[in-house]
């Protein structure tokens, strides 16, 4: 428990420092994070809490990748795209070296009627937000060819991605290491990623819908449900009221 709360403070001190300080400092912060991380796992193999060291790996490359990548060039849409690729395949290889089934990171379609209305949650979800941060539209041109392409960017690579690496395989090895702490645990982490947008009442909001994420994956053993709310949540945070509102 030591272990795991004082990583969770020191990536939450790299966020804070990459959003209100330098994001050089953020990210040569995230980077060291990644390499002890990495090994501390090496030199605590025969421990239980190494398996939880190798899931945090993916916390600070996300943030690695978000600042690293030459981004600046694309439209915001295709930012989330590019970023998810290769966190889709480090959390893949990542499941493959901790034994992890398909089952136990939740790629299944049990309960396929509780999944939808889980899935509709995301339309409140994304409502509330909204009105929280106000965002812009993450493209130029909001055709609705766009508009459809970009729907299918965000369940992606929003939905999907995320949701595979929070409440698929973190989530796992959280539970695994944590007991049933291990769903708070989770849910801050993934509220303390979203310092980036300045705003203490989204970080607020976020670790709530984090921690009914959690709740439903670890209840249903599946993400889809989750995954297609996370994905309608940001399509009616980043597109439909945007439009709606005139942004």
């Amino acid at each position: 428990m030591v272990i795991a709360v004082a990583y969770l403070a020191l990536i939450t001190v790299a966020e804070l420092v990459t959003t209100f300080s330098d994001p050089r400092v953020g990210l040569t912060l995230h980077g060291g994070l990644l390499v002890i991380l990495l090994a501390h796992a090496a030199l605590a193999s025969d421990k239980p809490y190494h398996r939880l060291l190798l899931g945090l790996v993916l916390a600070p490359l996300t943030r690695i990748l978000s600042l690293a990548l030459p981004l600046a060039d694309f439209e915001r849409i295709y930012w989330y795209l590019i970023i998810s690729l290769p966190l889709l395949v480090a959390t893949a290889l990542m499941a493959r070296l901790l034994g992890f089934s398909r089952q136990q990171i939740g790629l299944t379609m049990r309960k396929v009627p509780v999944q939808l209305l889980v899935a509709l949650t995301g339309i409140a979800f994304g409502i509330v937000e909204y009105f929280i941060l106000k965002p812009g539209l993450p493209m130029d041109d909001p055709t609705w060819k766009g508009m459809l392409f970009a729907g299918a960017v965000l369940i992606i690579s929003t939905g999907f991605a995320e949701e595979l690496i929070f409440r698929g395989l973190l989530q796992r090895t959280s539970v695994q290491v944590l007991g049933r702490f291990g769903l708070l645990y989770v849910a801050i982490l993934f509220a303390v990623l979203h310092i980036g947008y300045r705003s203490i009442v989204d970080v607020a909001f976020v670790f709530v819908v984090a921690l009914f994420f959690g709740w439903v994956a670890e209840a249903t053993w599946s993400i889809l449900g989750v995954t297609l709310a996370h994905g309608i949540t940001n399509i009616v945070l980043f597109l439909v009221m945007p439009v709606l509102m005139g942004n």
